[in-house]
């Protein structure tokens, strides 16, 4: 699946991009993990703690997530690949069955020739050989042929030629469509031993580790609903000192326009009342859809992943985004979050691999990951540092 991946170049790829550091505590939790777990049972320091075991299922989570985006890449491959494909199969036979009926005429003609004394003998053995080419070009046989044969042999040859292009095409697509199958099996096998791995952990904790581990989410909750107010915020100043008097003097109607970020009773330029109105379709749909189960590579109706809710919530709204997370970051322009409006996506960690609807005041609607439902919630559910950019689809 590597050499399908899409990487990121280093640096930002527009304005409002971050690009944060790779998560080595993470990964030391990890090997921290994996060492007590084959530690001595019964021992105080042979069972990782609490904290280790959440960023551990996370972890495994976050990774369940971004092969469920390798997957989705690879079905989508795939699928076009077998279209490709079969596509290519019945041109070759299309051709195939012209280059038969011409290789008869030119047979005929060849019977003609010897029947009359007008070509030697083998002639039809190198009119009806697969490359009478070098013949031809190698003898005067052409000269003796009429305007109609030399049309038809011309003809063979031209369809002989094109005939074998398009086998090769054919036999190479066909290797392509299996190297993308076996990308769609690896990823759908990672997705599994992700998800396996999380549910044994989780299933290994007491009743009393699992009310623990509750807290500590809602602890976490709340310290991004805090941040989210914050934004919420410094968007409103931001708004405000836009509409502020100094702005409003060129005409009333731009006082108007100035609200139109909401997409209603705007009466300033069509452009930004279209997109709101768009923008309001998408968040109605993704509003509509809180509560069903994320499933990876699911689009819906009855349950998605991070990039089918996104993407089916603008297709709602008559905007066609691309499938998977990778290409949907390109769908559109970059905006710093400062600057993030409803209808928005806004995309997730350093790979790219989740993607929520922006809906305003620092909240969003995603399909979290594996296990979760569809819901509401803050852009900062995860800490500032994994918010990778703000995409305005257009």
């Amino acid at each position: 699946m590597a050499s399908h991946r899409k990487t990121r170049p280093g640096g930002a790829i527009g304005t409002g991009l971050r690009t944060p550091a790779l998560a080595t505590a993470a990964l030391t939790s990890m090997a921290v993990l994996s060492q007590t777990a084959e530690a001595t049972p019964g021992t105080d320091h042979a069972k990782p703690s609490l904290e280790e075991v959440e960023k551990k299922v996370d972890d495994l989570y976050r990774q369940a997530e971004s092969a469920t985006e390798k997957y989705n890449a690879a079905k989508e491959r795939t699928g076009k690949q077998r279209g490709r494909v079969d596509a290519l199969r019945d041109d070759v036979a299309r051709r195939t069955e012209r280059l038969n009926k011409a290789r008869e005429e030119l047979g005929s003609f060849a019977a003609a020739q010897y029947r009359t004394g007008a070509a030697a003998p083998d002639t039809a053995t190198f009119l009806l050989a697969d490359s009478p080419q070098d013949y031809f070009d190698q003898s005067q046989l052409m000269n003796r042929l009429t305007s109609r044969e030399k049309s038809a042999v011309d003809g063979y040859i031209g369809e002989q030629a094109a005939t074998m292009r398009k086998r090769r095409e054919a036999a190479e697509s066909l290797r392509t469509l299996t190297d993308s199958q076996h990308d769609l099996q690896t990823a759908k096998a990672t997705v599994q031993k992700k998800l396996a791995s999380a549910r044994k952990l989780l299933s290994q904790l007491t009743a009393q580790e699992k009310a623990r581990l509750a807290a500590i989410e809602r602890e976490k909750q709340q310290e991004a609903a805090r941040k989210a107010a914050e934004l919420a915020k410094r968007q409103a100043a931001q708004q405000q000192a836009a509409s502020s008097p100094s702005s409003s003097s060129s005409s009333s109607s731009s006082s108007s326009s100035g609200s139109g970020s909401t997409g209603s009773g705007s009466t300033g330029s069509t452009t930004p009342s279209s997109d709101g109105t768009k923008a309001e379709k998408a968040i109605a749909f993704a509003r509509a859809q809180i509560g069903k189960p994320y499933v990876w590579g699911a689009t819906g109706p009855d349950s998605y992943d991070c990039s089918g809710l996104t993407q089916a919530a603008w297709k709602a709204a008559g905007v066609t985004l691309p499938r998977t997370t990778y290409d949907q970051v390109h769908a559109g322009t970059t905006v710093s979050l400062a600057d993030a409006r409803p209808g928005d996506l806004v995309f997730f960690y350093d790979d790219i691999s989740h993607v929520g609807l922006y809906m305003g005041n620092g909240m969003m609607i995603h399909a979290p990951k594996p296990g979760a439902y569809v819901r509401e919630e803050s852009i900062y559910y995860g800490g500032e540092s994994i918010i990778h950019s703000v995409v305005r689809p257009g």
